[in-house]
Protein backbone atom coordinates (compact mmCIF):
# COMPACT_ATOMS: atom_id res chain seq x y z
CA UNK A 1 0.00 0.00 0.00
CA UNK A 2 0.89 3.65 -0.33
CA UNK A 3 2.39 4.12 3.14
CA UNK A 4 5.42 2.05 2.02
CA UNK A 5 5.73 3.54 -1.48
CA UNK A 6 9.10 5.20 -2.10
CA UNK A 7 7.29 7.95 -4.07
CA UNK A 8 5.24 9.01 -1.03
CA UNK A 9 5.90 12.59 0.10
CA UNK A 10 4.56 14.93 2.80
CA UNK A 11 1.25 16.56 1.94
CA UNK A 12 0.08 20.10 2.70
CA UNK A 13 -3.62 20.97 2.90
CA UNK A 14 -5.78 24.06 3.26
CA UNK A 15 -9.53 24.67 3.48
CA UNK A 16 -11.86 27.63 2.91
CA UNK A 17 -15.50 28.29 2.09
CA UNK A 18 -17.70 31.17 0.99
CA UNK A 19 -21.41 31.87 1.11
CA UNK A 20 -22.56 32.21 -2.51
CA UNK A 21 -26.19 33.05 -1.70
CA UNK A 22 -27.44 35.98 -3.79
CA UNK A 23 -28.88 38.98 -1.93
CA UNK A 24 -31.52 39.70 -4.60
CA UNK A 25 -34.29 37.69 -6.25
CA UNK A 26 -33.04 35.47 -9.07
CA UNK A 27 -34.32 32.89 -11.54
CA UNK A 28 -33.73 29.47 -10.00
CA UNK A 29 -32.34 26.84 -12.41
CA UNK A 30 -33.43 23.25 -12.73
CA UNK A 31 -36.96 23.16 -14.16
CA UNK A 32 -38.64 23.79 -17.51
CA UNK A 33 -40.30 26.91 -16.15
CA UNK A 34 -38.97 30.00 -14.41
CA UNK A 35 -39.12 30.30 -10.60
CA UNK A 36 -38.10 33.68 -9.25
CA UNK A 37 -36.74 33.20 -5.72
CA UNK A 38 -38.79 34.70 -2.91
CA UNK A 39 -36.02 34.49 -0.34
CA UNK A 40 -33.47 32.08 1.13
CA UNK A 41 -34.51 28.70 2.49
CA UNK A 42 -30.91 27.99 3.50
CA UNK A 43 -27.52 29.31 2.31
CA UNK A 44 -25.67 27.92 -0.69
CA UNK A 45 -21.92 27.45 -0.32
CA UNK A 46 -18.68 27.06 -2.27
CA UNK A 47 -16.10 24.94 -0.45
CA UNK A 48 -12.43 24.67 -1.49
CA UNK A 49 -9.74 22.16 -0.54
CA UNK A 50 -6.13 22.86 -1.57
CA UNK A 51 -3.62 20.01 -1.83
CA UNK A 52 0.13 20.07 -2.51
CA UNK A 53 3.12 17.77 -2.27
CA UNK A 54 6.43 17.20 -4.01
CA UNK A 55 4.61 14.52 -6.00
CA UNK A 56 5.65 11.12 -7.28
CA UNK A 57 9.32 10.95 -8.19
CA UNK A 58 9.84 14.48 -6.92
CA UNK A 59 7.45 16.02 -9.49
CA UNK A 60 5.45 18.79 -7.77
CA UNK A 61 1.71 18.05 -7.53
CA UNK A 62 -1.05 20.47 -6.65
CA UNK A 63 -4.82 20.81 -6.84
CA UNK A 64 -7.65 22.98 -5.61
CA UNK A 65 -10.97 21.10 -5.46
CA UNK A 66 -14.08 23.28 -5.31
CA UNK A 67 -17.64 22.10 -4.72
CA UNK A 68 -20.58 24.49 -5.26
CA UNK A 69 -24.26 24.29 -4.37
CA UNK A 70 -25.44 24.92 -7.94
CA UNK A 71 -27.29 23.02 -10.66
CA UNK A 72 -24.12 23.18 -12.76
CA UNK A 73 -21.39 25.51 -13.97
CA UNK A 74 -19.86 25.86 -17.40
CA UNK A 75 -16.24 25.45 -18.42
CA UNK A 76 -16.31 29.17 -19.28
CA UNK A 77 -17.17 30.14 -15.70
CA UNK A 78 -14.45 27.83 -14.37
CA UNK A 79 -12.01 29.57 -16.70
CA UNK A 80 -13.07 32.94 -15.28
CA UNK A 81 -12.19 31.70 -11.78
CA UNK A 82 -8.83 30.44 -13.07
CA UNK A 83 -8.14 33.81 -14.65
CA UNK A 84 -8.97 35.55 -11.36
CA UNK A 85 -6.40 33.33 -9.61
CA UNK A 86 -3.52 33.98 -12.01
CA UNK A 87 -2.49 37.23 -10.38
CA UNK A 88 -3.38 36.17 -6.85
CA UNK A 89 -1.54 32.83 -6.70
CA UNK A 90 1.70 32.99 -8.70
CA UNK A 91 2.84 29.64 -7.28
CA UNK A 92 -0.35 27.79 -8.33
CA UNK A 93 -1.06 26.45 -11.82
CA UNK A 94 -4.69 27.49 -12.54
CA UNK A 95 -5.21 24.40 -14.71
CA UNK A 96 -5.08 22.40 -11.48
CA UNK A 97 -8.30 24.02 -10.26
CA UNK A 98 -11.32 21.77 -10.73
CA UNK A 99 -14.88 22.76 -9.86
CA UNK A 100 -18.03 20.67 -9.48
CA UNK A 101 -21.71 21.21 -8.69
CA UNK A 102 -24.02 19.31 -6.35
CA UNK A 103 -26.93 19.79 -8.79
CA UNK A 104 -29.38 21.45 -6.46
CA UNK A 105 -32.39 22.69 -8.43
CA UNK A 106 -32.90 25.67 -6.10
CA UNK A 107 -29.94 27.89 -6.98
CA UNK A 108 -29.27 30.67 -9.51
CA UNK A 109 -28.08 30.09 -13.04
CA UNK A 110 -24.83 31.48 -14.43
CA UNK A 111 -25.68 31.69 -18.16
CA UNK A 112 -28.08 33.92 -20.02
CA UNK A 113 -30.82 32.55 -22.25
CA UNK A 114 -32.12 29.72 -20.07
CA UNK A 115 -35.29 31.62 -19.22
CA UNK A 116 -37.05 34.75 -20.55
CA UNK A 117 -35.67 38.10 -19.44
CA UNK A 118 -36.92 39.07 -15.98
CA UNK A 119 -37.85 42.45 -14.43
CA UNK A 120 -34.96 44.77 -13.37
CA UNK A 121 -35.22 43.85 -9.69
CA UNK A 122 -34.34 40.22 -10.53
CA UNK A 123 -30.60 39.49 -10.59
CA UNK A 124 -29.46 38.44 -14.06
CA UNK A 125 -27.31 35.35 -14.58
CA UNK A 126 -24.46 37.62 -15.72
CA UNK A 127 -24.69 39.63 -12.49
CA UNK A 128 -24.77 36.48 -10.39
CA UNK A 129 -21.84 34.97 -12.33
CA UNK A 130 -19.66 38.01 -11.54
CA UNK A 131 -20.55 37.71 -7.84
CA UNK A 132 -19.99 33.94 -7.89
CA UNK A 133 -16.59 34.09 -9.63
CA UNK A 134 -15.25 36.58 -7.09
CA UNK A 135 -16.50 34.56 -4.11
CA UNK A 136 -15.07 31.29 -5.44
CA UNK A 137 -11.74 32.92 -6.29
CA UNK A 138 -11.59 34.23 -2.71
CA UNK A 139 -12.24 30.73 -1.32
CA UNK A 140 -9.65 29.12 -3.60
CA UNK A 141 -7.05 31.77 -2.75
CA UNK A 142 -7.68 31.43 0.98
CA UNK A 143 -7.51 27.62 0.86
CA UNK A 144 -4.21 27.70 -1.07
CA UNK A 145 -2.63 30.22 1.29
CA UNK A 146 -3.86 28.25 4.31
CA UNK A 147 -2.16 25.00 3.30
CA UNK A 148 -0.07 23.46 6.03
CA UNK A 149 1.38 20.03 6.86
CA UNK A 150 -1.36 17.54 7.60
CA UNK A 151 -2.68 14.12 6.85
CA UNK A 152 -5.31 12.27 4.87
CA UNK A 153 -7.32 9.12 5.49
CA UNK A 154 -10.15 7.48 3.59
CA UNK A 155 -13.01 5.12 4.23
CA UNK A 156 -15.93 3.45 2.48
CA UNK A 157 -19.38 3.16 3.98
CA UNK A 158 -23.02 2.88 2.97
CA UNK A 159 -25.94 5.34 2.94
CA UNK A 160 -29.21 4.81 1.11
CA UNK A 161 -29.79 8.16 -0.63
CA UNK A 162 -30.02 7.79 -4.42
CA UNK A 163 -32.55 5.67 -6.33
CA UNK A 164 -32.93 4.90 -10.01
CA UNK A 165 -35.67 7.21 -11.27
CA UNK A 166 -36.66 5.47 -14.52
CA UNK A 167 -39.68 3.13 -14.47
CA UNK A 168 -39.86 0.50 -17.24
CA UNK A 169 -43.03 -0.89 -18.76
CA UNK A 170 -43.98 -4.16 -20.44
CA UNK A 171 -43.73 -2.64 -23.93
CA UNK A 172 -40.05 -1.84 -23.30
CA UNK A 173 -40.55 1.90 -22.85
CA UNK A 174 -39.21 3.81 -19.86
CA UNK A 175 -40.34 6.99 -18.15
CA UNK A 176 -38.55 9.24 -15.70
CA UNK A 177 -40.57 9.22 -12.46
CA UNK A 178 -43.09 6.99 -14.20
CA UNK A 179 -45.98 5.49 -12.26
CA UNK A 180 -45.41 2.08 -10.72
CA UNK A 181 -49.00 1.34 -9.69
CA UNK A 182 -50.28 0.57 -13.19
CA UNK A 183 -50.84 -2.82 -14.79
CA UNK A 184 -48.04 -2.57 -17.36
CA UNK A 185 -45.28 -1.66 -14.86
CA UNK A 186 -42.34 -4.03 -15.41
CA UNK A 187 -39.62 -2.79 -13.06
CA UNK A 188 -36.91 -0.19 -12.47
CA UNK A 189 -34.46 0.36 -15.31
CA UNK A 190 -31.09 0.21 -13.57
CA UNK A 191 -28.89 -0.28 -10.56
CA UNK A 192 -28.47 1.90 -7.49
CA UNK A 193 -25.14 2.57 -5.77
CA UNK A 194 -25.37 3.29 -2.04
CA UNK A 195 -21.61 3.44 -1.55
CA UNK A 196 -20.38 6.34 0.60
CA UNK A 197 -16.86 7.38 -0.36
CA UNK A 198 -15.19 9.45 2.34
CA UNK A 199 -11.88 11.27 2.58
CA UNK A 200 -10.86 12.91 5.86
CA UNK A 201 -8.23 15.60 6.37
CA UNK A 202 -6.28 16.20 9.57
CA UNK A 203 -3.90 18.86 10.82
CA UNK A 204 -0.39 18.22 12.16
CA UNK A 205 -1.82 17.34 15.59
CA UNK A 206 -4.18 14.74 14.03
CA UNK A 207 -7.24 16.93 14.66
CA UNK A 208 -9.99 16.50 12.06
CA UNK A 209 -10.31 19.52 9.76
CA UNK A 210 -12.65 18.42 6.98
CA UNK A 211 -14.07 15.67 4.83
CA UNK A 212 -15.00 14.93 1.24
CA UNK A 213 -18.36 13.14 0.99
CA UNK A 214 -18.93 11.46 -2.36
CA UNK A 215 -22.15 9.62 -3.28
CA UNK A 216 -24.24 8.83 -6.35
CA UNK A 217 -27.17 11.20 -5.95
CA UNK A 218 -27.87 14.80 -6.96
CA UNK A 219 -29.24 17.16 -4.30
CA UNK A 220 -32.86 17.24 -5.45
CA UNK A 221 -35.01 16.22 -2.50
CA UNK A 222 -36.83 19.58 -2.62
CA UNK A 223 -36.32 20.61 -6.23
CA UNK A 224 -39.44 22.71 -6.88
CA UNK A 225 -39.02 25.35 -4.18
CA UNK A 226 -39.26 29.11 -4.72
CA UNK A 227 -36.35 29.78 -2.37
CA UNK A 228 -32.58 29.46 -2.69
CA UNK A 229 -31.46 26.20 -1.11
CA UNK A 230 -28.54 23.75 -0.98
CA UNK A 231 -31.13 20.96 -0.59
CA UNK A 232 -30.07 18.01 1.59
CA UNK A 233 -26.44 19.11 1.74
CA UNK A 234 -27.47 21.92 4.09
CA UNK A 235 -28.86 19.49 6.67
CA UNK A 236 -25.96 17.11 6.04
CA UNK A 237 -23.37 19.79 6.80
CA UNK A 238 -25.29 20.73 9.93
CA UNK A 239 -25.52 17.15 11.15
CA UNK A 240 -21.85 16.35 10.47
CA UNK A 241 -20.78 19.51 12.29
CA UNK A 242 -23.04 18.66 15.20
CA UNK A 243 -21.26 15.29 15.53
CA UNK A 244 -17.69 16.22 14.52
CA UNK A 245 -17.22 19.91 15.33
CA UNK A 246 -18.63 23.26 14.25
CA UNK A 247 -15.47 24.20 12.36
CA UNK A 248 -15.62 21.14 10.11
CA UNK A 249 -15.33 21.74 6.36
CA UNK A 250 -17.58 19.48 4.24
CA UNK A 251 -16.94 19.16 0.49
CA UNK A 252 -19.82 17.31 -1.23
CA UNK A 253 -19.35 15.48 -4.52
CA UNK A 254 -21.93 13.86 -6.79
CA UNK A 255 -20.72 10.63 -8.33
CA UNK A 256 -22.19 9.57 -11.73
CA UNK A 257 -25.95 9.67 -11.14
CA UNK A 258 -27.67 10.88 -14.31
CA UNK A 259 -30.45 8.33 -13.82
CA UNK A 260 -30.61 8.70 -10.02
CA UNK A 261 -32.40 11.00 -7.56
CA UNK A 262 -33.48 11.00 -3.90
CA UNK A 263 -37.10 10.44 -5.00
CA UNK A 264 -38.59 6.99 -4.54
CA UNK A 265 -40.60 5.21 -7.22
CA UNK A 266 -41.36 2.44 -4.74
CA UNK A 267 -41.94 2.67 -0.97
CA UNK A 268 -42.47 6.45 -1.04
CA UNK A 269 -45.59 6.39 1.18
CA UNK A 270 -43.97 3.88 3.53
CA UNK A 271 -40.83 6.00 3.87
CA UNK A 272 -42.98 9.07 4.57
CA UNK A 273 -44.77 7.20 7.35
CA UNK A 274 -41.45 6.17 8.86
CA UNK A 275 -40.19 9.77 8.81
CA UNK A 276 -43.25 10.83 10.80
CA UNK A 277 -42.20 8.44 13.56
CA UNK A 278 -38.68 9.77 13.81
CA UNK A 279 -37.45 12.71 15.90
CA UNK A 280 -34.84 14.76 14.04
CA UNK A 281 -32.40 17.20 15.67
CA UNK A 282 -33.44 20.83 15.52
CA UNK A 283 -32.16 22.61 12.41
CA UNK A 284 -31.63 26.28 11.69
CA UNK A 285 -33.99 26.26 8.70
CA UNK A 286 -36.64 28.21 10.58
CA UNK A 287 -34.19 31.09 11.02
CA UNK A 288 -34.37 31.55 7.25
CA UNK A 289 -38.03 30.64 6.79
CA UNK A 290 -39.23 33.27 9.26
CA UNK A 291 -38.43 35.98 6.76
CA UNK A 292 -40.53 34.41 3.96
CA UNK A 293 -44.18 34.83 3.14
CA UNK A 294 -46.10 32.16 5.04
CA UNK A 295 -47.28 30.13 2.04
CA UNK A 296 -43.70 29.79 0.76
CA UNK A 297 -42.33 29.03 4.23
CA UNK A 298 -44.94 26.36 4.90
CA UNK A 299 -44.42 24.63 1.56
CA UNK A 300 -40.68 24.56 2.23
CA UNK A 301 -41.12 23.37 5.81
CA UNK A 302 -43.27 20.39 4.74
CA UNK A 303 -40.44 19.03 2.58
CA UNK A 304 -37.62 19.24 5.14
CA UNK A 305 -38.08 15.84 6.89
CA UNK A 306 -36.88 14.03 3.75
CA UNK A 307 -33.70 16.09 3.74
CA UNK A 308 -33.14 15.52 7.45
CA UNK A 309 -33.52 11.79 6.94
CA UNK A 310 -30.88 11.84 4.19
CA UNK A 311 -28.55 13.84 6.46
CA UNK A 312 -29.05 11.30 9.25
CA UNK A 313 -28.21 8.41 6.93
CA UNK A 314 -25.06 10.07 5.61
CA UNK A 315 -23.87 11.01 9.12
CA UNK A 316 -24.59 7.48 10.38
CA UNK A 317 -22.57 6.12 7.46
CA UNK A 318 -19.67 8.36 8.47
CA UNK A 319 -19.95 7.27 12.10
CA UNK A 320 -19.80 3.62 11.07
CA UNK A 321 -16.34 3.91 9.47
CA UNK A 322 -14.83 6.92 11.22
CA UNK A 323 -12.76 5.08 13.85
CA UNK A 324 -11.00 3.03 11.19
CA UNK A 325 -10.20 6.16 9.19
CA UNK A 326 -8.91 7.98 12.26
CA UNK A 327 -6.56 5.08 12.97
CA UNK A 328 -4.90 5.24 9.53
CA UNK A 329 -3.94 8.86 8.84
CA UNK A 330 -1.22 9.24 6.17
CA UNK A 331 1.00 12.31 6.36
CA UNK A 332 3.06 11.09 3.42
CA UNK A 333 1.44 9.71 0.29
CA UNK A 334 1.74 9.48 -3.48
CA UNK A 335 0.02 12.50 -5.01
CA UNK A 336 -0.30 13.00 -8.77
CA UNK A 337 -2.68 15.13 -10.83
CA UNK A 338 -3.28 14.78 -14.57
CA UNK A 339 -5.36 17.08 -16.79
CA UNK A 340 -6.34 16.12 -20.31
CA UNK A 341 -8.75 17.30 -23.00
CA UNK A 342 -10.46 14.34 -24.66
CA UNK A 343 -12.48 14.45 -27.88
CA UNK A 344 -15.58 12.29 -27.46
CA UNK A 345 -17.74 11.26 -30.43
CA UNK A 346 -20.83 13.46 -30.34
CA UNK A 347 -24.35 12.09 -30.41
CA UNK A 348 -25.37 13.02 -33.95
CA UNK A 349 -28.82 14.41 -34.69
CA UNK A 350 -30.57 12.20 -37.24
CA UNK A 351 -32.61 13.56 -40.15
CA UNK A 352 -35.77 12.37 -38.41
CA UNK A 353 -34.80 14.04 -35.12
CA UNK A 354 -34.02 17.26 -36.97
CA UNK A 355 -37.42 17.26 -38.69
CA UNK A 356 -39.16 16.55 -35.41
CA UNK A 357 -37.32 19.43 -33.68
CA UNK A 358 -38.28 21.79 -36.52
CA UNK A 359 -41.93 20.74 -36.31
CA UNK A 360 -42.06 21.10 -32.52
CA UNK A 361 -40.39 24.50 -32.72
CA UNK A 362 -42.99 25.75 -35.21
CA UNK A 363 -45.83 24.38 -33.09
CA UNK A 364 -44.48 26.08 -29.96
CA UNK A 365 -43.90 29.31 -31.84
CA UNK A 366 -47.60 29.44 -32.73
CA UNK A 367 -48.84 28.34 -29.29
CA UNK A 368 -50.18 31.37 -27.39
CA UNK A 369 -51.82 29.28 -24.65
CA UNK A 370 -48.69 27.73 -23.13
CA UNK A 371 -47.14 29.42 -20.09
CA UNK A 372 -44.49 31.81 -21.41
CA UNK A 373 -41.41 30.48 -19.65
CA UNK A 374 -42.21 26.83 -20.46
CA UNK A 375 -42.71 27.80 -24.11
CA UNK A 376 -39.40 29.69 -24.08
CA UNK A 377 -37.48 26.73 -22.58
CA UNK A 378 -38.91 24.12 -24.95
CA UNK A 379 -38.38 26.32 -27.99
CA UNK A 380 -34.75 26.72 -26.90
CA UNK A 381 -34.28 22.96 -26.60
CA UNK A 382 -35.57 22.39 -30.12
CA UNK A 383 -33.58 25.30 -31.55
CA UNK A 384 -30.36 23.88 -30.11
CA UNK A 385 -31.08 20.50 -31.73
CA UNK A 386 -31.46 22.25 -35.10
CA UNK A 387 -28.22 24.16 -34.54
CA UNK A 388 -26.37 20.95 -33.70
CA UNK A 389 -27.68 19.34 -36.89
CA UNK A 390 -25.99 22.06 -38.92
CA UNK A 391 -22.82 22.12 -36.82
CA UNK A 392 -22.25 18.35 -37.03
CA UNK A 393 -21.68 18.65 -40.76
CA UNK A 394 -18.20 19.95 -39.97
CA UNK A 395 -17.66 18.88 -36.33
CA UNK A 396 -18.53 15.46 -35.00
CA UNK A 397 -16.66 15.46 -31.70
CA UNK A 398 -17.27 17.02 -28.32
CA UNK A 399 -14.13 18.00 -26.32
CA UNK A 400 -14.20 17.59 -22.52
CA UNK A 401 -11.69 18.38 -19.79
CA UNK A 402 -10.84 15.42 -17.56
CA UNK A 403 -8.96 15.48 -14.26
CA UNK A 404 -7.48 12.35 -12.70
CA UNK A 405 -5.79 12.45 -9.29
CA UNK A 406 -4.04 9.82 -7.26
CA UNK A 407 -3.97 10.37 -3.50
CA UNK A 408 -2.37 7.35 -1.95
CA UNK A 409 -4.64 4.36 -2.47
CA UNK A 410 -7.42 6.57 -3.84
CA UNK A 411 -8.20 7.90 -7.32
CA UNK A 412 -10.41 10.88 -8.15
CA UNK A 413 -11.71 11.44 -11.69
CA UNK A 414 -14.04 14.07 -13.13
CA UNK A 415 -16.48 14.32 -16.01
CA UNK A 416 -18.76 17.22 -17.10
CA UNK A 417 -21.96 15.20 -17.66
CA UNK A 418 -24.98 13.99 -15.78
CA UNK A 419 -23.44 10.60 -16.37
CA UNK A 420 -25.68 7.56 -16.03
CA UNK A 421 -24.66 5.30 -13.15
CA UNK A 422 -23.52 2.34 -15.24
CA UNK A 423 -20.61 4.29 -16.74
CA UNK A 424 -19.35 5.07 -13.24
CA UNK A 425 -19.65 1.41 -12.27
CA UNK A 426 -17.53 0.43 -15.28
CA UNK A 427 -14.78 2.82 -14.18
CA UNK A 428 -14.87 1.59 -10.59
CA UNK A 429 -14.81 -2.07 -11.60
CA UNK A 430 -11.77 -1.67 -13.88
CA UNK A 431 -9.71 0.73 -11.79
CA UNK A 432 -6.50 -0.33 -10.05
CA UNK A 433 -7.20 2.20 -7.29
CA UNK A 434 -8.43 0.77 -4.02
CA UNK A 435 -11.15 3.42 -3.89
CA UNK A 436 -12.69 5.70 -6.53
CA UNK A 437 -14.04 9.22 -6.07
CA UNK A 438 -15.84 9.93 -9.35
CA UNK A 439 -17.25 13.44 -9.75
CA UNK A 440 -19.88 14.35 -12.33
CA UNK A 441 -20.85 17.87 -13.46
CA UNK A 442 -17.23 18.92 -12.94
CA UNK A 443 -15.26 21.26 -15.21
CA UNK A 444 -18.36 21.80 -17.32
CA UNK A 445 -22.08 21.14 -17.54
CA UNK A 446 -22.62 19.17 -20.76
CA UNK A 447 -26.01 17.49 -20.35
CA UNK A 448 -26.98 13.88 -19.76
CA UNK A 449 -24.91 10.97 -21.02
CA UNK A 450 -27.22 7.92 -21.11
CA UNK A 451 -26.68 4.21 -21.65
CA UNK A 452 -27.85 2.30 -24.74
CA UNK A 453 -30.54 0.71 -22.54
CA UNK A 454 -31.87 4.14 -21.60
CA UNK A 455 -31.94 5.36 -25.21
CA UNK A 456 -33.91 2.25 -26.17
CA UNK A 457 -36.43 3.08 -23.43
CA UNK A 458 -36.52 6.78 -24.41
CA UNK A 459 -37.90 9.50 -22.07
CA UNK A 460 -36.24 12.60 -20.61
CA UNK A 461 -32.48 12.39 -20.17
CA UNK A 462 -32.12 9.85 -22.98
CA UNK A 463 -33.39 11.88 -25.95
CA UNK A 464 -31.22 13.84 -28.37
CA UNK A 465 -32.18 17.25 -26.92
CA UNK A 466 -30.61 16.19 -23.60
CA UNK A 467 -27.47 14.54 -25.00
CA UNK A 468 -24.47 16.15 -26.62
CA UNK A 469 -22.71 12.79 -26.26
CA UNK A 470 -24.26 9.31 -26.44
CA UNK A 471 -23.36 5.79 -25.27
CA UNK A 472 -20.48 5.42 -27.75
CA UNK A 473 -18.86 8.55 -26.32
CA UNK A 474 -19.64 7.33 -22.82
CA UNK A 475 -17.58 4.21 -23.38
CA UNK A 476 -14.69 6.28 -24.80
CA UNK A 477 -14.90 8.37 -21.61
CA UNK A 478 -14.80 5.22 -19.47
CA UNK A 479 -11.86 3.72 -21.35
CA UNK A 480 -9.73 6.88 -21.27
CA UNK A 481 -10.47 7.59 -17.62
CA UNK A 482 -9.49 4.04 -16.65
CA UNK A 483 -6.30 4.26 -18.74
CA UNK A 484 -5.27 7.47 -17.00
CA UNK A 485 -6.03 6.11 -13.55
CA UNK A 486 -4.30 2.79 -14.06
CA UNK A 487 -1.28 4.57 -15.51
CA UNK A 488 -0.79 6.20 -12.11
CA UNK A 489 -0.44 2.72 -10.59
CA UNK A 490 1.98 1.45 -13.25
Amino acid sequence: MDSHDSSAAPVRLGWASRDITPDRPNALRGQFYVRVSKGTGDPITATALALESSGAGGRPAQAILVSCDLVGLSAEVQEQVREALRGRLPDFDPRMLLMGATHTHDAPGLAEGQYPEQPPEVMTPTEYAAFFVERVAEAAEEAWKARAPGGVSWAFGQAVVGHNRRAVYLDGSARMYGKTDQDDFAGIEGYEDHGLNLMFTWDATKALTGMIVNLACPSQATEHLHVVSADYWHETRQELRRRYGEGLFVLPQCSPAGDQSPHLLLYDRLEAAMRERRAYPEADSDLYLRGLEESVAERTRRRLPERREIARRIANGVDDVFDGAAADVRTELVFEHLVETVDLPARLVTDEEHKQAEAEYRTLEADTEMEASRRFVHMGRNRRVMERYERQKTRKHHPVELHVLRLGDVALATNPFELFLDFGLRMKARSKALQMFLVQLACGCDGYLPTERAIAGRSYGAEVASNRVGPEGGQVLVDRTVQLINGLWA
